[in-house]
């Protein structure tokens, strides 16, 4: 049972992770200013310089590119009999994604590990959906509110997971009248915002996940949701829960998403840490070349006390006329000259500029731009796909995310769908079904005895098969210029002949040694042409034989309508007789060889069957 003295340690090792922690947050705060241009704040220097923006550009270009290559589940069964299974549950995850409108998770995560290096994704089971019946959550998760046991690289492996979130007052309340929780201090740190936030009416609340054991050995996770010194729910005090666990998967319900790992942390640093230091340089030679320019724009002079010049009206550009006291010579006024900045300073900034293009990956054909006047789309297509090896490796530790995530959703179909739901699917062809499905044929299923009375035995214990399925995860591309080289290809294919019927022996040799989107339907449509070709063949070859009986029998020479029947096949275009098919070119040789009495016997026959 879990108690107050309980809550104390949990808090006590709250702070312990939070303590741990600090580093890695400070470093989140600063990335967010940097961000949004304002890292002259973090840099801490009294005189600001330019914030030029291409450091945002760089981010921004490799968020386009996540966000052109969203994922999508495929999943497989292990075993054959639960393929109808991995079918169905194929269309029903991105129905849930849509539910919980992953695009914009997504691309709110994607921002995050850009930017920190890590994004975290939370799946957790939400009992108030679906006006409380219940259904999957996908959320992005405030990596300033999580909190693990320092040192480790899988979270996981942590003993105890806290999330924590700032509630108001007045919704605790009337959420837990007969309690009133509050918390008497704020463990998180908070971004920088414009918006001044007022917590003084706002309590910490803190979701404790802990790892232990059941009466039977196995490694359960459990719940508990507190504010303060105040239980507001445990999972090992309910009765229903307290063997079995909160999640029967026994996992932390958050997944974690690094770009550029770090050793003994969950945690990586992304690409704005990179180029913080090629972005601050540029800044500053930005800032020494437009002090440079602003000094030659503005002429100053010397000006000999005796001169006699009035200096209010000479500085003064609005006056057409300086007055002088008595005569003025070329020794009394003299302008400063501002010596011109040098070129190489210049040449450096350009430098660093092309140092943090290079160091992200973000060359001017990423964006589209070309030089030596490449043009074709199909070559910028080409251009992009080779400069893009850093964002393919980006999302590729994404798409990895993205399968844990679908993971954890069929886990929580498994527990959870134990009420029929109904679907919206929509097919490739754009045709609307309606699917209903539970966790019927996915939750753990008894294995029968393997011999009679084997259940009567003292040390017999009820076995389980737990339909197990894998998710691979496929992209969808919706970068025009992919699209483009991909009706190239398209075009390609069509101009070598590989969708003739009688070439597709050879253009299927060839497409085994061919990568690119859609393979496997171009490859199943060939295969289909092929089949068909050949019954075509063994067709003509009957009708030839049925030629020459009817020959024999009538005398007529049926052998020219074949072939040309033949001829129109094996082209794709129609043959003799007006465009006749082989069917209707077969029927009417039978009605022709027909003598004239089965003629008008065939006739009453019809005439019969009308009436």
């Amino acid at each position: 049972m879990i108690d107050k003295s309980h809550i104390t340690t949990a808090q006590e090792t709250l702070q312990k992770y939070a303590r741990g922690k600090q580093a890695l947050d400070k470093r989140i705060i600063d990335n967010d200013q940097w961000y949004r241009l304002r890292h002259w704040d973090v840099v801490g220097t009294n005189d600001p310089a330019p914030a030029s923006a291409w450091l945002f550009n760089s981010l921004a270009n490799k968020h386009g590119d996540a966000m052109d290559n969203t994922p999508e589940p495929v999943v497989l069964p292990r075993e054959q009999s639960d393929s109808n299974d991995a079918q169905i549950l194929t269309q029903i995850l991105p129905v849930i994604c849509e539910y919980n409108d992953f695009e914009h998770v997504w691309s709110e995560g994607m921002w995050d590990k850009i930017k920190s290096g890590t994004s975290v994704y939370f799946v957790p089971w939400d009992s108030r959906a679906e006006n409380g019946l219940g259904d999957i959550a996908i959320k992005r998760s405030n990596l300033l509110n999580l909190f693990w046991e320092p040192g480790v690289e899988d979270i996981q492996d942590s003993p105890q997971f806290f999330a924590l979130s700032m509630v108001d007052n007045d919704a605790l309340d009337r959420a837990y009248p007969d309690l009133k929780p509050r918390s008497g201090g704020h463990t998180l740190d908070q971004y920088q915002t414009d918006d001044q936030i007022d917590e003084q009416d706002k309590s910490e609340v803190v979701d404790w996940y802990y790892k232990t054991t059941n009466a039977e050995g196995k490694q359960i996770l459990h719940y508990c949701k507190y504010c303060g010194d105040t239980i507001l729910y445990s999972s090992e005090n309910d009765p229903e829960l307290a063997e079995t666990g909160y999640y029967e998967h026994g996992k932390y319900p958050f997944v974690f998403d690094s770009l550029f790992p770090i050793e003994g942390s969950p945690c990586g640093f992304g690409y704005l840490d990179i180029m913080k230091s090629p972005q601050l340089y540029i800044d500053k030679l930005d800032k020494y070349i437009l002090e440079n320019a602003k000094f030659a724009s503005k002429p100053r002079w010397f000006v000999r006390d005796s001169a006699g010049i009035n200096q209010s009206e000479f500085a003064n550009w609005d006056n057409d006329f300086v007055h002088v006291t008595g005569r003025l010579t070329d020794e009394d006024i003299r302008q400063i000259e501002v010596q011109q900045i040098p070129s190489f300073v210049q040449s450096h900034q350009l430098a660093k500029i092309d140092e943090l293009k290079e160091t992200s990956g973000n060359r001017d054909f990423a964006q589209g731009g070309t030089t030596s006047g490449v043009t074709a789309a199909a070559a910028i297509a080409a251009l992009q796909e080779a400069g893009n090896k850093l964002s393919r490796d980006m999302l590729k530790g994404s798409y990895r995310a993205f399968r844990h995530i679908m993971e954890l959703c069929i886990e929580l179909m498994r527990q959870f769908y134990t009420i029929e739901r109904e679907f919206r699917i929509t097919q490739p062809n754009g045709m609307t079904e309606f699917v209903k499905y539970s966790n019927a044929n996915i939750a753990p299923q008894a294995i029968p005895p393997s011999f009679p009375q084997q259940e009567m035995m003292e040390d017999y214990r009820q076995a389980y098969r737990k339909p197990i399925f894998d998710v691979r995860v496929k992209a969808q591309k919706s970068n025009p210029y992919s699209q483009l080289s991909q009706n190239e290809t398209a075009k390609e294919l069509y101009q070598l002949g590989a969708f003739l019927p009688q070439n597709s022996d050879q253009a299927l040799a060839m497409l085994q040694m061919m990568e690119f989107e859609g393979k496997q339907q171009v490859v199943q449509t060939v295969q289909q042409n092929g089949t068909l070709y050949q019954q075509v063949q063994q067709m003509q070859a009957l009708m030839q034989k049925m030629a020459l009986v009817v020959q024999q029998q009538t005398g007529q020479d049926l052998m020219a309508l074949v072939q040309g029947v033949a001829a129109g096949a094996e082209s794709g275009q129609p043959g003799e007789g007006g465009g006749r098919t082989i069917g209707k070119a077969a029927q009417d040789a039978a009605t022709e060889a027909m003598t004239p009495y089965a003629q008008k016997a065939q006739e009453r026959a019809r005439a019969s069957v009308s009436d």
